[in-house]
């Protein structure tokens, strides 16, 4: 495991990291067997056309997690991230690309230091995550706690 950055070193502005991350539909259906989610919107494309989706569509859960991920890679304890919050805007649609090595949707997640509270010793991380080049999440931020 990485070590936690120091309080000090931030900069508000500045970037902890940026990531891609591919998404299948078989990462759906394992995603919904973790989680007990089994909306057809996740896995059947009819059912999705049926509600007016634009085809199976990721869990926001799943966004959502995959998002954090790069927060808690930076931050080297997953323990750090005392609030984390979002909202989602669009879906992300999840194309069946079984039998080929392509994902059916790519995440493109960017962080940066929002806002620093120098009493608390945290930082807040603002999360800017797109896919398809629309934002998927707005006001993602997580406050991570520093040493």
């Amino acid at each position: 495991m990485s070590r936690t950055p120091a309080f000090e070193s931030l900069e508000k502005g500045a970037e902890i990291g940026r990531r891609e991350v591919p998404v299948t539909r078989s990462d759906l259906v394992k995603y919904a067997g973790a989680s007990g989610d089994f909306n057809p919107i996740h896995w059947n494309n009819d059912f999705a056309a049926a509600v007016e989706l634009p085809g199976v569509i990721a869990h926001g859960m799943f966004t959502m997690g995959a998002a954090v991920q790069l927060v808690t890679d930076w931050a080297g304890d997953p323990g750090a991230v005392v609030d984390y919050q979002t909202r989602f805007t669009k879906p992300v649609p999840v194309a069946d690309t079984t039998g080929t090595d392509e994902p059916g949707a790519v995440l493109e997640i960017v962080g940066t230091v929002g806002a620093l509270d120098p009493e608390a010793r945290t930082a807040r991380i603002d999360l800017t995550v797109t896919s398809a080049g629309q934002r998927v999440l707005t006001k993602a931020q997580a406050v991570v706690r520093l040493g």
